[in-house]
């Protein structure tokens, strides 16, 4: 037997290795792994489920965005921010103050909701209300007067309806504003520690920003889980009717430029430049040849110029195939 590699330890590294030993974290202590939980927490909402809230909300900004765009006669964007599990408490904190708030019933159930709009987003909007540009608005930090607020009932009705229509895919909820506020700390709606959904948005009106934040009671989600899992466990694949009719209405109002064009031969700079009065030009264009109609820069009909009373007017002869 071979004793050349073996090497007798010092007591320094014997009591090395016992140090190292008892520093050690052990596998089976479990009083060490443990992470202290708070049972107030307001953990009811399965992850899907909070999915669920997110698609569905993201669809309420989508349509937000158009209806306010048609009512405030300005681009308007709306972008979903985030969707979380807090206590009242917790979400009553993270409201500005004052501010906007508005106590909404859920009918058929029993319980309110909240729905809050930034100052930074009222004061602008209420100034395009009133014939406003609302470009150069200073930012105020007041409250709302009651005639202000009697002039955003407009406003609110419209984010209901959308609220309404896109909360229709789960459950038919109507909501109605039941009380006007403007400090955070006077809601009186719910506990303290009662769990709150809630769902931040940004609103964007041209150089004007704010948020628009709602708290939606957890107890009143939870008792639509089973409703939440037959819309959104499956991706719905039919178009329905009513969203395209939806569509259709807002994109009535909108207005479209219409051109008629003659097709005729090009110039060189320096022949435009040489043209005096007495010229003819000659556009080498047949008068039975059809013009062409653009809706918006897009070729879309054919047809000839013609006159109705003492107005231009266009027959429309032919559909342009857009497959052409």
């Amino acid at each position: 037997m071979s004793v050349a590699g073996e090497r007798v330890l010092s007591q320094e590294e014997i009591d090395s290795v016992f140090r190292n030993m008892r520093e050690a974290p052990q596998e089976g202590d479990l009083a060490k792994r443990a992470q202290p939980y708070d049972f107030r927490r307001p953990d009811r909402i399965a992850k899907d489920q909070l999915r669920a809230i997110h698609v569905l909300h993201e669809n309420f900004a989508r349509s937000l965005a158009s209806s306010l765009s048609a009512y405030l006669r300005a681009y308007v964007a709306v972008n979903l921010v985030s969707v979380e599990q807090l206590s009242f408490m917790e979400f009553s904190q993270c409201l500005p103050s004052p501010s906007c708030l508005v106590s909404l019933a859920m009918k058929p159930f029993e319980g309110n909701a909240v729905m809050e709009v930034n100052n930074t987003l009222v004061f602008p909007i209420l100034e395009m209300l009133l014939g406003g540009s609302a470009r150069l608005i200073a930012k105020m930090n007041r409250e709302i007067t009651e005639i202000e607020q009697s002039i955003l009932d407009g406003l609110f009705r419209i984010i209901l309806h959308d609220l309404k229509l896109s909360w229709q895919a789960v459950a038919s909820l109507d909501f109605t504003i039941e009380a006007h506020e403007t400090e955070p700390q006077l809601l009186q709606i719910l506990a303290p520690n009662e769990a709150v959904v809630a769902i931040s948005l940004e609103v964007r009106i041209g150089d004007n920003s704010g948020m628009m934040n709602l708290g939606v009671p957890s107890i009143i989600i939870k008792m639509l889980r089973q409703k939440f899992d037959q819309q959104w466990s499956v991706r719905k694949t039919e178009s329905t009717t009513e969203e395209r009719d939806r569509i259709l209405r807002l994109i009535r109002p909108a207005a479209t430029v219409v051109d008629a064009r003659l097709q005729g031969p090009t110039l060189k700079v320096a022949e435009l430049l040489e043209i005096q009065q007495g010229d003819v030009l000659t556009f080498d264009f047949p008068t039975e040849r059809p013009v062409d109609l653009l809706v918006n820069s897009k070729l879309k009909f054919h047809g000839h110029v013609a006159s109705n009373g003492r107005k231009r007017a266009f027959r429309i002869e032919q559909f342009y195939n857009v497959a052409e």
